[in-house]
Parts: C-alpha cells; structure tokens; sequence
C-alpha cells in the first residue's frame, strides 16, 4: 500500500528519493514527503497533498533539499484524512514547520502498515508531556521511539526493539536520528522491506522496482529484526539488540521489466506479456517430458498421502484458486476446499494432518494471506506457498514454495500474475492427478502438451485484439455488467467482472449462471450487458438459455466461448471466440479477451488505467 524508500550515501539524496517514489506509484497513495539531512545539519521536512507531481513541484525536484542521506514515503491514509498534516514523514517535535530551536527534530520517520493499539499508547505518551499535531497512528509510533531513546539513554536499535515489542500491528519503519547523521535505521514486522547496496550507497525500499535501477544486491529484512544502514554497508539485529548475519540475495529481472516500454499504460504492457508469463512458469517446472516438483519438495510420496486440499488467497489468487479446485478434484480426485484468506481464521479449523493447504500471493506479502499461513502451521499442516516474489514473507515461511515466473507487475489490477498463477496451479493439478493415478501416461502427456501450446494461443488473442477495443468502445457508456458461466467458466467470470469493475468503476457482479432466476435478474434492464463464459460443453446450453432470459428482458448478450463452438450461438448479438484449447485449461485463454475488455473501456473512459482509484497493488494490513 503505502511506498517508503531511503538512501545515504555519496549522492544527493533528493532526487533519487523522488525516482524510487515514482516507482512506487503504482501501489496507490494520496500525499508524499521527504526528510533530507546533509552531514549536521538539521533535517528538513517537505510534504504535500495529492500526486507526486506536487511534492517535485514544491521541492523543485530535489534542489531546495541539499544533503547525502534521506527518506521518502507516499501515504495511503488509514488513520486521518488525506493531507499535508497527515502526510508522512512524522517527528518527534511539535510540527515540522515550528522552530527547530524551540522543537528540536530528534526523531523523523516514516511508516508502512497499521499500529493496532495506537490509541494506548497516545494516552501513554500524552501522560509524559507529548502533544501531537496529526491523526495518525506514525506519528505516534515516532514519538514512542524518542520516549525510549531519550528515557532510557539508549542507542536507537535498542529504542526501536523496544517499541516492537510494545506495539501491536503490522509495520516497516524507516528511521533518521539527529544523534546519527548519515545513517538510517529500519525495522519491520509482517509489512515488506528490502535494503539494497551498491557502492559507497544504500537503499532501501518497500518494494525492489523502487531501487532496481541502482542495485540488484539486495537484503531482506526478516519480521521483528531491526538494521543499521550507513554508506555502503548495512548491519542486521535481532529483537534483542544482538548483530545478526542475513544473507544478501540477486534480483535477476532487470530494470526494463519495470517500465512501459512503450506502451501506453503498464496494464496493456503485462497483458503483452502474458505468452512469456504463464511460458516461464510452466517451463520451471518442466523436466525432459515430465512435470518436477522436486525442487519445492513435493515428492510423489507426500502427494498420494494427501487427504484435502486447502486453497487460500484474496482477490484475483482467489479465482485463481476457484480454478483450480474444479480441475483438481476432477483429474486427481481429491476434495478441494478454496478460501477467502481473511475469512480462514476467524472460524475453527477443522483439518486433518493430511492436509496441504496452498497460499497464493502475486507479492507473498498479503497480510491475511500470510496470517492464514501461520495459521495452517500452527496447526501442524503442510503449506505450500505459490508466490511472485523471491525473498517475500510467505516464501520464507511456507513448508514448500513454488514461484510464477511472471516477472514484476506495476499495474494495480493483476493480468500476467494471474495467468502464470493460472497456469502454476493447472500444472499442479495434472501432476497430483498423475501422481495419484486419477489420468494415464498417455493422458498426463497430452496435458502437457496442451500446456506446453497455450502460450502460442495466448498470442493469437492479442495479434487479433482490435475486434475487442470494438466491442468495448460500443459499450463503454453501460452502467451494469453482468458475467455469467458453469463450472469453471463461473471462475473466469469472477476474475472478468473484477477487472472491469476495478478498472472502469462500472457496476458489474459474476453469478453462477444458473443463480440469476434467485434474484439477480430482478437486476437486468434495457441494454444491461451479460457476458457469458462458454468454453465447456457440457454446460454451454443451460448457460445460454439464462442468458436468453436475460435478452428478453433487454439485456446486450455477449459470449466468450472457443472457436469450435463460435458459429452455434445466434441469440448472442456477439461473440468473442479463442483460439480452440483443452477445456480443462480454457480459462487461460478465455480471460484474456476480458481483460482486455476491462482495459480498453477503461481507456475510453478516460480514466487511470494503471493507479485505479481507492486500490492498492499490494494489501499489506488487514
């Protein structure tokens, strides 16, 4: 949600400030500030309302903040409304525009992440003389850090372990002290961080495409460890202030995967790459002709000895997850049940010690993903993790992990990480069916190789995308949308009426096509749009005739369906066809022209395609 970045060493520290910031747009926000020191000097505090434009604007891109080491954050407001006060960074004086003198700044951070008992600990700090000037829970968590410093006479690894252990919530701070000059002190507790090095400079981000451009040799802080970042180099402790070793890692995509590339939005650019995406996944799995899980240490052993399967994941991993229970329980026989991870443990789990549960997360850092993780281990159940991102708080945990190679994703509403969570967990599938006898040689490798050929069709799609933008331009004006299907054409439908709705702010809800007569189509009126998904055969008809309900009520009927079954639908007033593909894995196709759907209304619209409003990339608090 919320974007920090950090830098001290040998170069002025504004400007690259600024860039990281812009790199972090995308994870949504509604004001930004720096804090820059140069040597001695005081530091000095600028924030500002709105777009980071406003913030470079007010700053003259980094000239009027002279000095070698700095902080930088784009808010997300959870406590207090968005505005300059409430923008981050926060002090420990009264207000950053006071007298320095009169309120000396001894304290300045910045702060990702929410502090659940932040009320408490306000009463605690007013009791001993601290006044507050904004409604946020930071500047409470920076002022607990200058009572510590100061009451106890302590170096500030030891105040901020100190203020872990006295805080509830989830966090990443980034820290300055007036004592220290030129170093940055960081801590984080289930929100991500990452430090980087390069030179006689550091870095540090919430997010890796922030620092990409300087560094590839990066650190992952671990949860309740606190670091000491100087120029060029970074000291790690543990919750009891002693010096601990963390292991410095290589990001191996490069910086051009994080830029437009010249392409008008990031969206349009990750739907492109799709055929790459869901390729590389499936290719880290395969060995010579068959699919390898050994490295994530799923032995056939363990998968024949499994008596359920536990999926659990948020929004777009959701449907993801929805998918794959359909084919899971259909090729490998195996009971499914998929999860809403912020639902998981707020009831009593009932589980076997057979039991695999699953996690799927674009970042690995999804704050109800990575607690219903914990959960399922506390348990004493398997996990697995399926997840983007090397290093991230769900690959470190989970028993077993398996990574989408889909490379970074900057847009907010997520293509290329779905369809390679798509195509991971297709995989999945026909090797647990294989594993426990549910399909034959021959047939495991004709999956395969309807896998191995989805990529190609992925790519005839968008070489033909104009008849898309067609049909969306003509309904760009609707107010409704609904997407209809049957079995696992329902779980496509789910992931098409999210986009749309994230991306163009139009209405639009998925139904299990045959839940419409129970009250929905109380809903359809004169040119309503159904969009229903027909890829299997076997349930085409009965969703055609509810969408044949919908007609008579004065609804626009579109369908996707595969190119076989394209010229049997005349009561549709237009058909989207894809390429023909196994019906198991027709979702992988299907969704794409729904995304592109969602993206080129959205365009028409005129709207942010890439930075929609009120959404965050990556839900890090709950």
């Amino acid at each position: 949600m919320c974007g920090i970045v950090g830098y001290t060493g040998n170069m002025e520290a504004a400007p690259l400030l600024l860039e990281g910031l812009s790199r972090l747009e995308y994870r949504g926000y509604d004001s930004s500030g720096l804090a820059v020191r140069e040597g001695d000097l005081p530091v000095k505090v600028v924030k500002a309302k709105g777009k980071l434009h406003n913030l470079e604007k007010k700053t003259q891109h980094g000239a009027l903040l002279p000095g070698t080491c700095g902080i930088g954050h784009t808010r997300w407001a959870t406590h207090g409304e968005p505005n300059e006060t409430n923008a981050h960074p926060h002090v420990s004086g009264w207000l950053p525009s006071e007298d320095e003198e009169a309120f000396p700044i001894d304290v300045v951070g910045v702060h990702n992440g929410i502090i659940e008992n932040y009320e408490e600990l306000k009463e605690k700090l007013e009791g001993h003389g601290y006044r507050f000037y904004s409604e946020t829970d930071t500047e409470i968590v920076i002022k607990l850090v200058d009572y510590y410093y100061k009451k106890y006479k302590i170096g500030p690894i030891d105040a901020i372990n100190r203020v872990m252990v006295r805080t509830r919530g989830s966090y990443a701070l980034a820290l300055m002290f007036r004592d220290y000059p030129g170093e940055i002190y960081a801590a984080r507790k289930e929100s991500p961080m990452i430090i980087g090095v390069a030179g006689q400079g550091s870095f540090l981000a919430s997010d890796a495409t922030a620092i990409l451009k300087h560094t590839r040799n990066v650190y992952y802080i671990g949860n309740l460890q606190a670091a000491r970042i100087l120029p060029g180099e970074v000291h790690f402790y543990d919750l009891n202030g002693d010096e601990i070793t963390v292991e410095q890692q290589e990001i191996t995509w490069d910086a051009e995967a994080a830029e437009k590339s010249g392409y008008e939005h990031f969206m349009l650019k990750e739907i492109h790459e799709q055929p790459d995406a869901v390729r590389n996944t499936l290719h880290s799995l395969i060995k010579k002709d068959h699919i390898d899980l050994s490295a994530a240490g799923l032995s056939g052993e363990l998968i024949r000895s499994l008596s359920v399967v536990r999926i659990v994941a948020c929004g777009t991993a959701y449907h993801a997850g929805m998918a794959a229970q359909y084919l899971m329980e259909e090729l490998a026989g195996i009971p499914v049940r998929v999860e809403m991870a912020s639902e998981f443990r707020y009831r009593r789990l009932l589980a076997g010690e057979n039991d695999l549960v699953i996690i799927i997360s674009q970042s690995g850092e999804t704050a109800d993903s990575l607690a219903a993780l914990r959960l399922a281990k506390q348990h004493g159940l398997q996990t697995l993790g399926v997840v983007n991102v090397h290093g991230s708080a769900i690959a470190r945990e989970a028993d077993h992990v398996l990574y989408t190679l889909a490379g970074p994703e900057i847009a907010v509403a997520s293509t290329k990480a779905y369809t390679a969570q798509l195509m991971m967990m297709y995989a999945l599938s026909v090797e647990f069916a294989f594993q426990r006898g549910g399909i034959s040689r021959d047939e495991y490798e004709h999956y395969i190789a309807e896998l191995e050929a989805i990529p190609g069709r992925i790519s005839e799609i968008l070489e033909n995308k104009d008849v898309i933008q067609r049909f969306a331009s003509s309904r760009a004006n609707m107010k409704d949308a609904f997407f209809i299907g049957r079995g696992a054409d329902y779980t496509v439908s789910m992931e098409g009426s999210l986009k749309l709705k994230e991306i163009s702010y139009i209405h639009s809800e998925a139904y299990a096509a045959g839940e419409l007569k129970h009250g929905t189509i109380s809903l359809v009126e004169d040119n309503t749009l159904v969009i229903g998904v027909l890829t299997q055969q076997h349930l085409i008809e009965k969703t055609v005739s509810n969408m044949a309900e919908c007609k008579a009520r004065g609804a626009w009927l579109a369908g996707v369906t595969l190119q076989r079954y394209a010229d049997t639908f005349r009561a549709l007033d237009s058909v989207l066809a894809v390429p023909d593909t196994d019906e198991h894995f027709a979702g992988l196709v299907a969704v794409i022209p729904l995304q592109l759907l969602a993206y080129y209304i959205s365009v028409a619209k005129g709207l942010d395609v890439d930075k929609p409003r009120n959404l965050a990339k990556s839900v890090t608090v709950e």
